[in-house]
């Protein structure tokens, strides 16, 4: 009978270290898909990260190109313009040789040279507007300082000897003036 007992003690045993053999394995399971899962979501996260740097910088890169793409085109347009200043400035002096005279030579010149400033203007030049303004070393070149007629007009523009321009509110050609002093 001792022999019985001892049997059945010894099933008992074998089947309690088998239940928590089955719980050891059952947490050490667990504990691995944890690490799995966490690993799985390190992964993740890290590549969404990457997924989002790239993109921002693929936008950053296709703004910059239209950028640059922009500010060529403007630049090609501005040495087209500035090849084209010398003509407006003859076309400004022979329109004041000529004033007053009433030909039809002086007529079919006054007709080439606005539809020359029609186009001009719609390319986005402008003529700076420098008379009796203060002086902008930003904008204006001074060729002398002369005594101003009026307490009023020192510092300020008295005369332009040579008009200035701007192309889409950039300055292309800075006004040459005379400045009061």
């Amino acid at each position: 009978m001792e022999n019985k007992d001892q049997e059945i003690e010894n099933k008992n045993t074998e089947n309690t270290a088998e239940e928590g053999g089955f719980e050891i394995n059952s947490a050490t399971e667990e504990l691995k898909g944890q690490a799995e899962l966490k690993k799985a979501q390190d992964e993740l996260a890290e590549a969404k990260d990457k997924y989002v740097r790239l993109y921002s910088e693929f936008e950053n890169f296709r703004r910059r190109t239209a950028k640059e793409k922009l500010e060529l085109i403007q630049s090609a347009n501005e040495r087209l313009v500035n090849s084209f200043l010398p003509i407006i400035d003859d076309f400004e002096r022979a329109e004041k040789a000529f004033k007053g005279s009433e030909s039809k030579e002086m007529e079919g010149f006054l007709l080439i040279y606005t539809k020359f400033k029609k186009i001009l203007d719609a390319a986005g030049i402008k003529v700076m507007d420098a008379k009796g303004k203060a002086f902008d070393p930003d904008l204006h070149e001074a060729i002398t300082q002369v005594p101003a007629p009026e307490e009023k007009l020192k510092g300020k523009v008295i005369e332009i000897v040579e008009q200035g321009y701007l192309l889409n509110e950039k300055v292309i050609r800075f006004a040459k003036v005379i400045v009061g002093n």
